[in-house]
């Protein structure tokens, strides 16, 4: 089922938020992902734990980021295991707030110096499905690269020209967009406008969260 954003003039109030729920917000490089967690707590304060983005805690804290295909093979399965332990000590520490994940573990498929999305599942012991199930919802912030718009930011391990970053938001859209639950933020000219719309889809999907679980 997949969901588009559409712009109203108030973001509406988040419903309490189930037991459980685990929200990755996932897209293309320079999508406002990031920013829009960063923005949704501070909204509605303690409710939200963010989990932060595991690439980004382990290039930054000294991890090399190259190109050769075992290095990419063994980087992204640290990645990916640094994100399963990220949520699951944060849904600890917080039972029953909102967890946004700043990526998830399914994005290492995409990095995988393979073709065969598989090949990463398979390399982790784990599968596509269940990996999609270890979320209740999916919020694809399309990059600002579909509309030609600079990627670089305030993250300084990001290297992707804007033709990787159209590849890149492509394929993630692919495979993210299995999810049952995937609803997307697409690019828009203001920024402003685009976070409006990524805090609009969020609170609808607490809210909707919310009414399935009660």
């Amino acid at each position: 089922m997949s969901e588009q954003a559409s712009e109203r003039s108030e973001t509406p109030a988040p419903a309490q938020p189930p037991a459980r729920c685990r929200i990755v917000l996932t897209g293309g490089p320079g999508g406002g992902k990031t920013t829009a967690a960063d923005l949704f707590r501070r909204e509605i304060g303690e409710r939200v734990v963010i989990v932060p983005e595991a690439a980004t805690l382990l290039f930054s804290g000294g991890f090399p980021r190259v190109r050769e295909p075992i290095a990419r093979r063994s980087a992204q399965s640290a990645i990916y295991h640094v994100q399963r332990n990220l949520e699951d000590v944060q849904s600890a520490l917080y039972p029953g707030r909102i967890l946004l994940c700043d990526r998830g573990t399914v994005d290492g498929s995409i990095y995988w110096p393979h073709e065969s999305d598989g090949d990463f599942f398979a390399a982790q012991e784990t599968t596509l499905e269940d990996e999609l199930a270890r979320y209740e919802a999916v919020i694809f912030f399309e990059s600002a690269a579909v509309g030609g718009i600079s990627i670089e930011g305030g993250n300084p391990i990001r290297n992707e020209s804007i033709r990787e970053a159209l590849e890149l938001d492509r394929r993630l859209r692919e495979v993210w967009s299995k999810h049952p639950k995937f609803w997307l933020v697409p690019h828009q000219r203001s920024f402003f406008h685009k976070m409006r719309a990524g805090l609009e889809a969020l609170a609808a999907v607490v809210a909707e969260l919310g009414r399935s679980d009660g």
